[in-house]
């Protein structure tokens, strides 16, 4: 009978800390639909291995080894490849339809990347931006491929 309020404070604080595991993932932009390889997702708390349904924020570092290839899903339904020996910085991403607030940027420092619109590009085509050490890209289409070499 005393382990009753042990176990009942544990439980507490299990469920605690899990719906606060769960509100931090509230930020997420997106998520790894697929991964064929090794995707390695680089953020300022450290670098985990990315494996399907593995959520995304922005300021996210996707480095694709050689051979390697991803895909990933944003809120909007914006759809993103990365292939192989790929460098992709998610830089923002903003969806909030109800303020008419949208932004999708990101920088693709080397490799290739395959974009599909979402709502933010058929919203907001303005919105959109690929950036490469060489050019950006403008959303005036549905899809493209990008290759930064």
């Amino acid at each position: 009978m005393r382990r009753r309020p042990f176990i009942l404070l544990f439980l507490c604080a299990s469920i605690a800390a899990l719906s606060g595991a769960a509100h931090a993932d509230d930020d997420h932009v997106g998520l790894f639909k697929n991964v064929s390889g090794s995707i390695k997702v680089v953020r300022k708390d450290g670098t985990v291995d990315a494996v399907p349904g593995m959520t995304l924020f922005i300021a996210d570092r996707l480095v694709c080894a050689p051979g390697a290839s991803g895909g990933v899903v944003f809120k909007d339904g914006t759809l993103l490849t990365v292939g192989p020996a790929s460098d992709l910085l998610v830089r923002d991403y903003v969806f909030v339809p109800n303020e008419a607030k949208y932004a999708f940027s990101v920088y693709l420092a080397k490799g290739t990347a395959i974009y599909s619109s979402g709502k933010i590009g058929k919203l907001s085509p303005e919105s959109v931006k690929v950036d490469t050490p060489s050019a950006t890209v403008g959303v005036r289409g549905t899809r493209f491929l990008v290759d930064a070499q």
